[in-house]
């Protein structure tokens, strides 16, 4: 009986091992964890609201470089992120009047080429410089201020707020705005500087006076000629009178 009692034991030992070995065997390995940069145009995706934004992203190429910058920077980027809202608040035709290099510099007017946290929106120094371009003399200016908790980006054309954090890992930050950010080099840009005045010739006055007509010694020459005539005529008249 114990020795029945023992083969039963070991026998179920046998079958729940080989149970267990099957289970373990077909388990799937748990993936890696993904590599490379982030994905901004991911990000807003998962997000929502941001189908115009992203789709400017991916036709200038902007989306792209981000990639590579990502990857390749330790500096990290801040992205403020206009929803579809604020594209439609735009005046109607306004994304298809500009050129190609316009909606460039557009969406790299959005991009600070560091990563910022909120809590150093209080003390970064403006203008901010953008992927646009030069942020002095009028042409990409971009300024951040804060109070208390908000916080106020100024273009000179747009005056808005972040209203929500989309994604911060501490290398790319992602903010929501509301508004398009219209830099004023695209929306209003300055009139070209008028052409100087030309210089004042030195010799204005020299060539003024050659170009006059000569005619001093001539003049002199003939009033002579007529003076002495006039003296030989009286002399004859004298001597014909007198005879």
């Amino acid at each position: 009986m114990r020795q029945q009692y023992v083969f039963t034991t070991l026998t179920l030992l046998i079958l729940f091992s080989v149970s267990c070995s099957t289970t373990l065997a077909q388990s799937p390995a748990l993936a890696p964890a993904p590599s490379g940069p982030t994905n901004v145009t991911k990000i807003l995706e998962k997000a929502g609201q941001f189908t115009l934004f992203i789709r400017l992203l991916k036709s200038t190429q902007v989306a792209n470089q981000l990639l590579g910058q990502l990857n390749n920077s330790n500096n990290g980027m801040t992205v403020f992120a206009p929803t579809d809202n604020a594209f439609s608040s735009l005046k109607s035709g306004t994304l298809n009047s500009l050129t190609d290099e316009q909606k460039v510099q557009l969406v790299q007017f959005h991009i600070v080429p560091t990563y910022l946290t909120s809590s150093q929106f209080q003390t970064i120094s403006n203008p901010l410089r953008t992927q646009a371009g030069d942020s002095g003399d009028g042409k990409f200016p971009l300024n951040v201020t804060t109070s208390g908790n908000s916080v106020n980006i100024t273009t000179g054309l747009t005056n808005t707020s972040v209203s929500g954090t989309i994604y911060t890992d501490g290398q790319l930050a992602v903010y929501q705005i509301d508004q398009v950010l219209q830099p004023l080099q695209i929306f209003a840009p300055r009139p070209p500087a008028p052409a100087p005045a030309p210089a004042k010739s030195k010799n204005k006055k020299a060539t003024t006076v050659a170009d006059s007509p000569d005619v001093t010694p001539a003049d002199n020459s003939k009033a002579a000629t007529l003076q002495n005539v006039g003296l030989f005529g009286v002399a004859a008249l004298v001597i014909a009178l007198s005879l």
